[in-house]
C-alpha cells in the first residue's frame, strides 16, 4: 500500500467550481444559526440543521458527501471508518442505487481529516443510520440537480429524463454524462428536508448482497490493513512500556542502544522510551535493549483480583436514576433475586496496533486505524503543541477490533518518534503483550436484580442496579493517550463521563424492553479506575442483557412457563415479537421447564440493542461433558430485524461475528492480573475460542423491511447470545451461573461440589 505524501490542508470556505467538482473541506456555520447539542457514543454533536436527517443535521452541505467532476468520476466522503462491518461496500450501493449508476462507478472516501465529514467516531453501531442515511439523502438531492440541469441543456421536463448507467437520457434519445450535467450546478448548498429518495420497490442495489470490496485483498493476503502500508525510507520504531501502571524511569543506557547496528534514533522524553531504527527486526533488538537496561520505580498496587467486584462496589459512585416507573399492578407472590458478574475483558485484537506517522515541513500526517481521525488529530494537536490545521489523520484499516483498544496509543507513539526524525516516515507496531496489557480494557461490572411475579405468573415489579466503570475513555484530551502520561510534561486523562441514555454506556440496555409496570433502574457510575478500561463493542449492552434474559428465564421457570411462550406474554412491540417468533419457529423450540437435566440444553434470548437499534433473538443448542465442563454449541438460529436492508450478506457477516465474539466472551475470555501487574499478556494466559469451539451450525434469518430507518446492527447480537449460552447451559445442568465466563473450569468445579 502506498500512501500520498502530506499535504497543506485548507481549513477555510469550500469553494465551488464551475465544472461542480468540489473541494471538500468545513464549512463556517453562520453565527447566527441556532445549534441543537446531541450527545452519543459516536460524539458530541451541534445539530446546524436538526431537520435534516442522519449525520446531514451536523454537516448539511451537499458538497461535503458527494463529488462529480468533468470526467464523470464519481466520489463519495463519509466521516465513517471501515472497521471490518462491511460499510464501504454498503455507502457504495447506497449511493449507487440513489444516483442509478453500478456501485463499482462510486470510489468511497472514508475518514480523513483532509477531506471528509467530521462523523465523531465509527462506534455505537451508528455508521449506517447516520452516514449512510446522510449519503442516501444528500446523493438523492443531487440527483434532482442533476436532473434539473440536465432539462435546462436539453431543453426538456426533468420529470421526463430518466438515468441509466450514469448517463442521463431523454425521450427522444438525447443523452448526457453526469460530468457534462454537473457543469455548473453548485453542489455548495445545502441539504434540504423532505426531498423524497427513490421509492424501495424500485430498488435494484440496496437489498442486494453486493460482494464486499474489502474482501478480496483480505482473503488473499494482499496488501489491506494499515499494519502493511509502506512508504519511502519509511523507519520502524518502538516503545518500552514501564512495567506497571504509574511506573516511573530511574535510570537507562540510552547511549548504547544509540550505537547498536541500524539504530536512527532513541527517544528519551521523563519515563517516555522509544526507538527507530532503519529495519523492524533491529528495531525490535534495540527496544530489548533499552528495556533490559531500564531501572523503574514501582508505581501503586493494583487491587486484588479476587475481590475486585467487590472493590468496585466500595468505590466512590455517581448514582443515575435511569427508569423509575410506578403502576398499578397486581400483588406479588414470588420474589427472587440475583447478582451477576463480568470481568475485565481485553479486545484481543488478533493484529497488534499499528501506525505510521510523518513530519514534512510542518505537517504531521498520522495513518491510523483509530475509530476517530478527528477526536484523534485533536488529541494529537495538543500533545505535540502543534495546530490542529497542521496534523493529518488519515483512516486505513487495522487488523483489530470493535471498541476502544490501543490505535490511538501506537498513533501517538508514532507521532512522537516521527517528531524526533523529522522528514522520515515512522511506523509503529506493538508487540502482543504491550496489547494485551496496555490497551484500554472493557469494565467489569456487577449487577443485582431483583423482580416479583403475581399470581398469573406476570412480572409486576423490577429493581435493577448496576456497578460500573466508564466505557467511555476515548481521546477528549491529549491525556487520554497513553504514551503522554510518561513525558516530562505529562498530561493528565480528562476525568470519565457517562453516556447519557438512550444510548448510554455501563446501563446501556439496562432498561428491560418488557411489559412490567414498576420499573426501577440506578447506575451507579465510578469514575475510579483500578484499571484502564474504555469502550468495547456494545458497552454495557452485553452484561446487561446477560443479566436481563438470564434472569427472565429464571423467572419463567418460577412462574412454571415456556421461557419463549413467557417473553411473549410480556412483549407488545410487534417488531419484537416478530423476530422472537421467527427465531423460535426457524430453531424448532420446544422446552419442558420441569425437565432441566440433560446432556443437552437448549436457550433462548432476545434484546433489541441500546432499545432503539436492530432487534435480535437467539437460540442455542448446546452438549454439555460434566467430565470436562466444555460446552459444544451445536446449533444457533437468529432472527434480526434492521430495518431497511443494505446489503443482505453484510448483516449477515456482522450478526455471525457477534455471535462468535460473544461466544467467545461468555465461554473463555477474562483479563487477570495480580498486585503489580497485567497478568495476561498472550494468548495462552488470555485464551479466546478456538475453530473447534466455534457453532457447529449457526443460521440468520433476516427480516427485512424496505422503505423503514436504518436500525445499526453491528452489535445486536453480543448480548443475545451471552444470555441464550447461559440458559441453555442452565437448560443442560439444572444449575444457574451467574458469574463469567463461563469457562470449562468454572462449570466443571461447581459442579463436582
Amino acid at each position: 500500500m502506498s500512501g500520498e505524501r502530506p499535504v497543506s490542508i485548507d481549513t477555510g470556505r469550500r469553494r465551488f467550481l464551475a465544472a461542480g467538482s468540489v473541494m471538500v473541506g468545513f464549512t463556517l456555520l453562520p453565527a447566527a444559526r441556532a445549534l441543537a447539542q446531541t450527545t452519543t457514543e459516536a460524539g458530541t454533536f451541534n445539530a446546524s440543521a436538526p431537520k435534516l436527517p442522519g449525520s446531514l443535521k451536523t454537516t448539511p452541505s451537499l458538497d461535503a458527501w458527494v463529488r462529480i467532476d468533468e470526467a464523470s468520476r464519481i466520489t463519495i466522503f463519509t466521516g465513517k471508518a471501515e472497521l471490518g462491518t462491511g460499510i464501504r461496500t454498503a455507502f457504495m450501493q447506497i449511493a449507487a442505487e440513489e444516483l442509478g449508476v453500478p456501485p463499482q462507478r462510486i470510489a468511497l472516501v472514508t475518514a480523513d481529516t483532509g477531506l471528509t465529514p467530521n462523523e465523531g467516531y465509527t462506534a455505537g453501531s451508528h455508521s449506517t443510520a447516520d452516514s449512510g442515511t446522510a449519503i442516501l439523502n444528500a446523493t438523492a438531492q443531487v440527483r434532482v440537480l442533476l436532473l434539473d440541469a440536465a432539462a435546462a441543456k436539453l431543453g426538456v421536463d426533468a420529470a421526463t429524463l430518466v438515468v441509466r448507467d450514469g448517463a442521463i437520457a431523454s425521450s427522444d434519445g438525447r443523452t448526457l454524462s453526469f460530468g457534462e450535467a454537473v457543469s455548473g450546478v453548485n453542489l455548495h448548498q445545502d441539504a434540504q428536508p423532505g426531498v423524497p429518495t427513490r421509492a424501495p420497490q424500485s430498488y435494484t442495489t440496496i437489498g442486494t448482497s453486493w460482494p464486499r470490496v474489502d474482501i478480496p485483498g483480505k482473503v488473499t493476503g494482499g496488501v489491506s490493513y494499515v499494519q502493511d502500508l509502506q512508504l519511502p525510507g519509511m523507519l520502524h520504531a518502538r516503545a518500552v512500556r514501564p512495567p506497571s501502571y504509574g511506573a516511573t524511569l530511574a535510570g537507562v543506557d540510552a547511549d548504547a542502544v544509540r550505537r547498536m547496528p541500524g539504530v536512527v534514533a532513541v527517544v528519551v522524553d521523563g519515563s517516555y522510551l522509544a526507538v527507530a531504527a532503519d529495519d523492524e527486526w533491529r528495531a525490535i533488538l534495540a527496544m530489548r535493549a533499552l528495556a533490559a537496561s531500564a531501572q523503574w520505580r514501582d508505581g501503586p498496587p493494583l487491587p486484588q483480583q479476587a475481590t475486585i467486584h467487590d472493590t468496585l462496589m466500595e468505590l466512590p459512585a455517581q448514582d443515575i436514576a435511569v427508569a423509575n416507573t410506578t403502576a398499578a399492578a397486581a400483588p406479588p407472590v414470588t420474589t427472587l433475586h440475583a447478582e451477576y458478574r463480568k470481568p475485565y475483558l481485553t479486545h484481543g485484537s488478533i493484529g497488534p496496533s499499528c501506525a505510521v506517522a510523518w513530519l514534512d515541513q510542518g505537517t504531521m500526517t498520522v495513518w491510523t486505524h483509530t475509530q476517530g481521525v478527528f477526536p484523534l488529530r485533536k488529541g494529537l494537536a495538543e500533545m505535540l503543541s502543534m495546530p490542529p490545521e497542521r496534523i493529518r489523520c488519515i483512516h486505513l484499516e487495522g487488523s483489530g477490533c470493535y471498541g476502544h483498544n490501543a490505535a490511538d496509543d501506537v498513533a501517538a507513539d508514532a507521532a512522537l518518534i516521527a517528531r524526533a526524525v523529522p522528514g522520515k516516515p515512522v511506523r509503529v507496531q506493538w508487540m502482543r503483550e504491550q496489547e494485551h496489557t496496555w490497551e484500554p480494557f472493557g469494565p467489569a461490572m456487577t449487577t443485582e436484580v431483583s423482580a416479583a411475579l403475581d399470581a398469573s405468573g406476570q412480572i409486576v415489579d423490577w429493581q435493577y442496579r448496576i456497578w460500573s466503570n466508564t466505557h467511555n475513555n476515548r481521546i477528549e484530551n491529549a491525556g487520554r493517550l497513553m504514551p503522554a502520561w510518561f513525558l516530562a510534561k505529562p498530561f493528565t486523562p480528562a476525568p470519565p463521563k457517562p453516556i447519557p441514555m438512550p444510548e448510554g454506556g455501563g446501563d446501556r440496555n439496562s432498561i428491560p424492553l418488557y411489559r412490567i409496570p414498576n420499573v426501577s433502574v440506578l447506575y451507579h457510575f465510578i469514575p475510579d479506575m483500578p484499571v484502564r478500561v474504555s469502550a468495547m463493542r456494545s458497552l454495557g449492552a452485553y452484561h446487561n442483557i446477560f443479566t436481563i434474559e438470564s434472569f427472565v428465564d429464571e423467572l419463567a421457570f418460577a412462574a412454571h412457563a415456556d421461557p419463549v411462550a413467557f417473553r411473549l406474554r410480556h412483549l407488545d412491540d410487534p417488531r419484537a415479537r416478530a423476530v422472537i417468533e421467527r427465531a423460535a419457529q426457524r430453531f424448532g423450540w420446544h422446552v419442558d421447564p420441569a425437565t432441566r437435566t440433560h446432556p443437552h440444553g437448549v436457550g433462548f434470548a432476545f434484546a433489541m440493542y441500546k432499545n432503539l437499534m436492530a432487534y435480535c433473538a437467539i437460540a442455542v443448542e448446546i452438549a454439555f461433558d460434566r467430565d470436562t465442563g466444555h460446552v459444544t454449541i451445536e446449533r444457533v438460529v437468529s432472527a434480526v430485524d434492521c430495518g431497511q436492508i443494505v446489503n443482505p450478506d453484510g448483516v449477515r457477516n456482522q450478526v455471525e461475528g457477534g455471535i462468535i465474539q460473544s461466544s467467545s466472551w461468555t465461554l473463555f475470555e477474562a483479563t487477570t492480573f495480580d498486585t503489580h501487574n497485567i497478568t495476561s499478556y498472550d494468548w495462552s494466559t488470555y485464551p479466546i475460542l478456538r475453530f473447534s469451539s466455534v457453532p457447529k451450525t449457526l443460521d440468520v434469518e433476516l427480516i427485512d423491511r424496505p422503505g423503514m430507518p436504518f436500525l445499526g446492527v453491528g452489535e445486536a447480537s453480543q448480548g443475545p447470545m451471552s444470555a441464550a449460552l447461559a440458559n441453555a447451559i442452565a437448560n443442560a445442568t439444572g444449575q444457574r451461573f451467574r458469574e463469567l465466563p463461563l469457562s470449562p473450569e468454572r462449570l466443571r468445579k461447581a459442579l463436582r461440589v
